[in-house]
């Protein structure tokens, strides 16, 4: 089901949920986007936008929320950083061999 729209439908479902102080549980997200709770718990990429807006309700401005959110930034940030250097390395390789075919 992951179609785009499907998940901005979610997304914008959770987080009205969220705005409005009421909990993202999967029957009020089914009931607010017109999709079974059956396509939402199947749908892998689905359920982690749901389960990303409730840990985010659970842990709103607390400062063990916001203790969770730096960690998984810099993971998230560490793990970037770690394809950037593998995507350098591979151009500092590929420019490498266009030089030495280029002075061949």
């Amino acid at each position: 089901m992951s179609s785009t729209s499907a998940l901005a439908r979610v997304d914008k479902a959770c987080a009205r949920l969220r705005q409005e102080n009421q909990p993202v549980t999967f029957t009020a997200v089914a009931a607010a986007t017109g999709l079974s709770r059956t396509t939402l718990y199947r749908d892998t990429t689905v359920l982690a936008v749901i389960d990303d807006h409730r840990s985010r309700a659970a842990s709103n401005g607390t400062l063990a929320g916001i203790t969770e959110e730096i960690a998984l930034l810099r993971t998230a940030l560490d793990v970037l950083a770690d394809r950037v250097r593998h995507h350098e390395e591979q151009m500092g390789v590929s420019l490498q061999v266009c030089k030495w075919s280029y002075e061949g």
